[in-house]
Order: structure tokens, then C-alpha cells, then sequence
């Protein structure tokens, strides 16, 4: 796995923070109450007449739910070090970070788990994994084999995918909700490719933005020798996680969704 890079401090501090305030639809005088500090004080941060302190940097991206890395590129843009390191998952100091990873996907077998970083490169899998990724064309599992382009491209689960519409929303909804909440420019060039993939009959209206609401549960019904299994996927995050390659991890678990598929995972997998 290639080691992560540190964020890029693009731009000054106080305009990368009223980027961050203005997404998160804060005013100057909001996000100063928030905070704790003047809102004549924050204008100057904004405008670069005055030099935010490294606590004040801090306490500000937290008040905006500013990502882990990119507070980091906030503390660089003010001249400061970033608070975590940027470490790839084999990294030596991460080795309980791997095998916590490791033992969370064993226990969830034989129900298909895999662990997925920031950008939805697969960092990990178990051995359920493979009942979805059968006939999945070999190039789009290279490392990193992205989770969300296996699942919409035409070379990938897509053709399998009995309820194609109802997932492709889901999955672009919820990829589109991560490219705004984080800003993160790889999200947005993954959202834009996903959305120019062929859709079999998807109408544009039938994709995540239009006027009808999502369901609050999507199921992936997907076509297999053993007949349509129907999964339903949760996500578990390391919520007390201090290192930022950590926090990024997200376990992506595809649990039955009716007794029929249970059944047929266990005589997959030859459990009794």
C-alpha cells in the first residue's frame, strides 16, 4: 500500500478557514460565538491581518468539523506542524490499527467485509468478499482497487446488480455527501467519473438530486450461482481514533437482508 502524503496548504490560513466557514454555512459572528473569540479577531484571521495561534486554528476546525488532514493543511498554511502524521496502514506504529482492522473482518464471516480508507480504496477484505467480486474484471481490483468504481462500473458489479437504479442513487448520493463535507478534490474527480459511467437504463431523474427522496434503506440485490442475495450494508468507524490514517478507515459490512441469502452465505462458506 503507497504511503499517504501530507495535505497541501493551499492558499492562507485565513482564506482556506472562510472556505471551511462557508461550506459550513457559518457566518463570521456564529462561528466567533461558537468559538469562544471576537468576531472582529476572526475577520482579521480571514482577511491576513492577524496570525491565528496554533490553539486557535485548532479550536476553530473543530468548531467546523474540519477533517483530520485538512486541519492539517490549515496548521501548515499558518506556518505551523501538522498535528497527526500521514502513515500508510503498514506503517510498524500502526500495527494494532491493522490487526484490530484484521479482526474485525474475521468476525464478521461469512458476511462480505472489507475495510476501505478515505477514498474508498480497499485497504482490506475477508474472505466473503469474493461471492461479490466473482466475474468482476481483473483491472479494476489492481491495487488500489476502488470500492465504489467496482461497484457502478460496467466491467464491475454493475451488470449483476438487480436493483441497479436504487443503488447507483444511493451510492452517488453518499459519495457526493463525502466530496462536500470533506472538500476533498479526489472525491469530487470519483464522484464526477462515477456519474458518467453507463447506467442501463438509470434516468438522470432516477440518480441522487432529484426531487424524490432517497430511501432510508437501500439494499444491494445482486445477481450469483447460488440466485439473488440481498445484502444491506453498515459502515463501523474507529470513533476514538487519534492518528488520522485511523480515523480515515471506515469497515464496510454487507449483512443478509433476508433469511435466504443468511442461508446461503453459511453453505458458501461451509459454516453449519
Amino acid at each position: 500500500m503507497a504511503s499517504p502524503q501530507l495535505p497541501l496548504a493551499d492558499g492562507d490560513v485565513g482564506t482556506l478557514l472562510r472556505d471551511w466557514r462557508l461550506r459550513r454555512r457559518h457566518s463570521q459572528l456564529s462561528l466567533a460565538l461558537d468559538a469562544g473569540v471576537s468576531a472582529r479577531h476572526l475577520s482579521f484571521v480571514e482577511t491576513g491581518r492577524a496570525r491565528p495561534s496554533r490553539d486557535m486554528v485548532l479550536k476553530l476546525a473543530e468548531r467546523l468539523d474540519v477533517p483530520p488532514r485538512e486541519r492539517d493543511a490549515l496548521l501548515l498554511a499558518a506556518g505551523y506542524a501538522p498535528a497527526q502524521r500521514a502513515r500508510s496502514l503498514d506503517d510498524a506504529e500502526l500495527r494494532s490499527v491493522r490487526a484490530a482492522v484484521d479482526t474485525l473482518l474475521a468476525a464478521f464471516a461469512p458476511n462480505p467485509a472489507l475495510a476501505v480508507d478515505r477514498h474508498w480504496n480497499i485497504v482490506a477484505h475477508n474472505a466473503g468478499v469474493a461471492l461479490l467480486l466473482r466475474d468482476v474484471d481483473p483491472s479494476l481490483l489492481a491495487p488500489p482497487a476502488n470500492a465504489l468504481r467496482v461497484s457502478l462500473h460496467p466491467k464491475g458489479l454493475a451488470p449483476r446488480i438487480e436493483n441497479l437504479p436504487a443503488w447507483r442513487a444511493h451510492v452517488l448520493e453518499r459519495l457526493r455527501r463525502d466530496a462536500e463535507l470533506t472538500a476533498d478534490p479526489a472525491l469530487a474527480d470519483l464522484l464526477g467519473e462515477l456519474r458518467g459511467y453507463p447506467a442501463y437504463g438509470v434516468s438522470r431523474a432516477g440518480e441522487a438530486g432529484a426531487e424524490d427522496p432517497l430511501p432510508v434503506i437501500v439494499p444491494l440485490r445482486l445477481r450469483t450461482p447460488a440466485g439473488v442475495l440481498a445484502f444491506v450494508s453498515t459502515t463501523t468507524v474507529f470513533g476514538t481514533a487519534v492518528d488520522a490514517t485511523a480515523a480515515e478507515l471506515a469497515i464496510e459490512t454487507f449483512l443478509p437482508a433476508d433469511a435466504a441469502t443468511a442461508e446461503a452465505l453459511r453453505a458458501l462458506s461451509g459454516s453449519t
